[in-house]
């Protein structure tokens, strides 16, 4: 007795693509993403040093860091490139691609100039930026500041200055792909509604207050969240432009990116890196729901 099989239909076979494709893509996010990060939850409570077996301590990595005077100027520091990074680098994002937005001629050239430090490796740009952070007659930029009759500057020997020197390199390497979602941002708001403030007589800058900025709030959104998750975990720029990558001078640079990267591959206290980076992570996971709830907010 034959039994004919029953045909599948187009819908299922569209599905079974759709997972057969998808595959991939999942089976590479649990294996390199999901996995590691439930690893390290669990290593956050052991004491381990890639040799020995891990040893299971409790809460003991987490006192160690509440107690360690380093990790809270790390996390200031952390805070501090946060605050202070992400409003300006916002300003001046919107600055560029708000007038870049009105210009026609190279348009695109002058928007790829601006999109290429983001393209710019940041041990390069790190080692450029140091080199002309430096005394004259190296640095260039002392050698400007000389010219015009301004006392040179430590920058980056400074403990006030040398954080502010290195927030100046992290914000210009990303202001390029803001620019770019600004200006995606500008290009999709319809003229219409531009078309009608000038018919009812609005000024330039009623028109920026009252259209432009509340129609960019989806693009605002994005930048914001994008750019607070990058400055909390800044790392290159501080390992590249600092003696040594030791977050110098006297730790006044130092995120917790750089710090859980020192606890671990040179001090070989993974157990205690693993429980710090848990609570980046946490730190993170809140300030993201804070700015997507606030977001929410009309």
């Amino acid at each position: 007795m034959t039994i004919l099989a029953r045909p599948i239909s187009l819908g299922t076979r569209q599905a079974l693509w759709a997972w057969a494709f998808l595959a991939v893509p999942v089976v590479f996010f649990v294996v390199i993403r999901f996995w590691p990060t439930l690893h390290a939850f669990y290593l956050a409570f052991t004491d381990w040093n890639l040799v020995a077996q891990p040893n299971f301590i409790g809460f003991a990595n987490f006192v160690r860091a509440w107690n360690d005077p380093v990790f809270w100027v790390a996390f200031a520091n952390t805070f501090l490139y946060l605050a202070l990074g992400v409003p300006i680098s916002l300003l001046v994002a919107f600055a560029v691609a708000y007038y870049l937005d009105q210009v026609r001629f190279l348009h695109g050239f002058i928007r790829a100039l601006y999109f290429l430090p983001f393209l710019t490796t940041a041990a390069a740009m790190g080692w450029v930026w140091k080199w002309l952070y430096q005394p004259p007659p190296v640095g260039i930029i002392n050698m400007i500041l000389g010219a015009v009759g301004i006392a040179q500057q430590p920058f980056l020997r400074s403990t006030s200055q040398a954080l502010p020197s290195v927030l100046v390199v992290a914000i210009w390497a990303g202001l390029g792909f803001q620019i770019v979602i600004f200006l995606a941002g500008l290009r999709a708001i319809p003229e219409t509604y531009y078309e009608a403030a000038k018919i009812d007589g609005a000024t330039r800058w009623q028109t920026l207050w009252r259209i432009t900025i509340p129609l960019l709030r989806p693009t605002l959104i994005f930048l914001v969240v994008i750019g607070s998750i990058g400055f909390l975990r800044i790392f290159d720029q501080v390992f590249n432009m600092t003696t040594e990558g030791d977050g110098g001078p006297l730790n006044s640079t130092k995120p917790i990116v750089l710090y859980i990267y020192q606890s671990a591959f040179r001090s070989f206290q993974m157990g205690y890196a693993a429980a710090v980076t848990v609570v980046l992570f946490l730190v993170m996971l809140v300030i993201t729901a804070i700015q997507l709830r606030l977001a929410r907010v009309k």
